[in-house]
């Protein structure tokens, strides 16, 4: 039963840890450009509002995935709860496994909204306004 619990709480681990730095990440990105921490690639990088956006958008993506992976984690290890050191740790293989292409798919995603965002040069008003995002109102009767 030691054996479960350990892996009860090993399963948990990587769906709280999205869910925590999902929030962290949505709400207080890196103030600044760094390759220590963050979401760190080429396209992320380019400037600061490529930057920012990349945070906000894959801390989002982590935030919503993470909440049903916990359930889904947790649900997996009850229904192996009292069965042979064998069978938990291949249930648990496959769910740190399943946990770990959930937290690499955020990659695509995101690198798509970076290149639909912000088009080559990591500029996001020019690609609205390419795009139609920017309508000129009408001016009504009376105003000149």
């Amino acid at each position: 039963m030691t054996f479960w619990w350990f892996m009860f709480a090993m399963s948990l681990l990587m769906p709280l840890s999205m869910i925590l730095l999902g929030r962290l990440l949505m709400l207080r990105p890196p103030r600044q450009i760094n390759t220590l921490f963050g979401y760190r690639t080429p396209r992320s990088m380019k400037n600061q509002d490529t930057w920012n956006f990349a945070h906000r958008y894959a801390g989002r993506l982590w935030w919503v995935m993470g909440w049903p992976l916990l359930v889904v984690s947790a649900m997996a290890m009850f229904l192996v709860r009292g069965s042979e050191k064998e069978l938990l740790g291949r249930v648990g293989l496959a769910v740190v496994a399943a946990q770990a292409l959930c937290v690499l798919g955020v990659f695509f995603p995101t690198e798509k909204a970076l290149h639909r965002e912000f088009a080559g040069q990591g500029k996001a008003e020019e690609n609205r306004r390419q795009r139609g995002f920017f309508v000129r109102q009408k001016k009504c009767k009376g105003q000149d």
